[in-house]
């Protein structure tokens, strides 16, 4: 499960899509196989989150690894290269952002 902290040594990568209702459910189902069938797999992963907006628009993903290196490597892949073409034609577009945990609130 993913765990917010301040304090973790990990690196947070939130990742957005701009898509059309029509294309959303198939994306989604596109970022499910892609975190199932390999990213899940992949050394220094952690954990992540899909959320969808209600105008179905927009998907967020929020993503956890042990380390940046980790990340890139996933990234690089020959697959997910192959995954994020596929990925990039159901979309408007993506970004994913690498951030630093500020502040956490709640419990």
């Amino acid at each position: 499960m993913p765990k917010i902290a301040k304090t973790a040594d990990i690196q947070t990568v939130i990742t957005t899509f701009e898509m059309s209702p029509g294309t959303c459910q198939d994306l989604l189902e596109a970022l499910q196989d892609a975190y199932a069938d390999f990213i899940s797999k992949q050394p220094g992963f952690v954990a992540a989150g899909l959320h969808v907006n209600d105008a179905q628009t927009r998907i967020a993903n929020y993503s956890q690894w042990r380390r940046r290196e980790d990340f890139m490597a996933m990234l690089r892949s020959p697959e997910m290269r192959e995954r994020n073409r596929k990925i990039n034609e159901l979309c408007r577009s993506f970004e994913p952002v690498m951030y630093d945990v500020a502040e956490v609130f709640g419990t």
